[in-house]
């Protein structure tokens, strides 16, 4: 019995080693490919390619950043992202909500219209983006904002709908009921009880129909030219017959990061009790 017990003890001193471990693989594997990509985007362009490589240079410089911001016209394509994703989100959120709403409590529908809301996500973009483009053209919707925020809130549309029903179906009707035994009207039960109860729900929702429109490169392409682009699109100037800009394009990378990171600070207290509330009881 003696022998047994240091053998349970060294057991569990080492699983709190082997998780640090994980979670420092895990740490280096996320990090590392971030420092490398904000180390290119501050090395000279003679320092890109030097064996062995450069792991900081010496002489910084952002003469990428003023280059993919200026030059190649990111600081545009910064500003298109954000008037285009950030109406795109509310427009999603807000619409996902009245619709997750009435899908939850009224059963709008029936039981299977909310698995075919979702299910709009499976059809390849590919697929539609020909008669989409058509349309576009034919009512002056090619290269504007409005158009990309139209394609942007119907494609992110499913999903909201998806984690904002799941979200309404979880929460309980009695204080609703309550509401209305006071002499709220339906509509007021709504927005007085309904949705700040549901808040983190429609938080999380938001967030990810940011980060989809945010990234979204496809239809972008398709759908804008010299006005509307955003800043997916502008990565393709770096690539052309007589090289790669690596600097610029991981300037630029680094820049498209900041909104992401900002938003996920800012709803992380909402955002994690959202998705988990979300689908347990969904």
């Amino acid at each position: 019995m003696a022998a047994v017990a240091p053998a349970r003890r060294r057991k569990r001193r080492s699983v709190p080693i082997g998780r640090m471990l994980l979670l420092g693989f895990f740490l280096v594997f996320v990090l590392w490919p971030l420092y490398w990509m904000f180390n290119t985007s501050i090395k000279p362009s003679d320092d890109y390619l030097t064996v062995p490589p450069v792991w900081f240079p010496a002489e910084p410089t952002l003469v990428h950043y003023k280059a993919a911001l200026f030059a190649y016209r990111g600081l545009d394509g910064l500003i298109n992202s954000l008037i285009i994703s950030l109406s795109a989100t509310v427009l999603s959120a807000l619409l996902g909500t009245l619709m997750a709403y009435s899908l939850a409590r009224y059963n709008t529908g029936g039981q299977h219209l909310s698995f075919w809301v979702l299910s709009q996500r499976f059809l390849p973009p590919i697929g539609i983006v020909l008669p989409v483009f058509l349309i576009y053209r034919g009512v002056g919707l090619y290269d504007t904002h409005i158009g990309l925020i139209i394609a942007y809130t119907v494609f992110t549309l499913p999903v909201s709908v998806w984690m904002m029903f799941a979200y309404f179906r979880g929460m309980p009707k009695s204080m609703e009921e309550a509401a209305l035994v006071d002499g709220c009207t339906r509509w007021e039960a709504f927005w007085r009880v309904a949705v700040p109860l549901a808040a983190p729900g429609i938080v999380a929702a938001a967030v990810f129909a940011f980060i989809a429109c945010w990234t979204e490169f496809f239809f972008a392409l398709i759908l804008t030219s010299r006005t509307a682009f955003t800043l997916p699109t502008v990565f393709r100037s770096f690539i052309g017959f007589q090289g790669a800009q690596y600097g610029e394009a991981a300037a630029l990378a680094i820049v498209s990061l900041v909104p992401s990171i900002a938003l996920g600070v800012l709803a992380q207290r909402h955002l994690v009790r959202g998705l988990t509330l979300g689908a347990v009881r969904g």
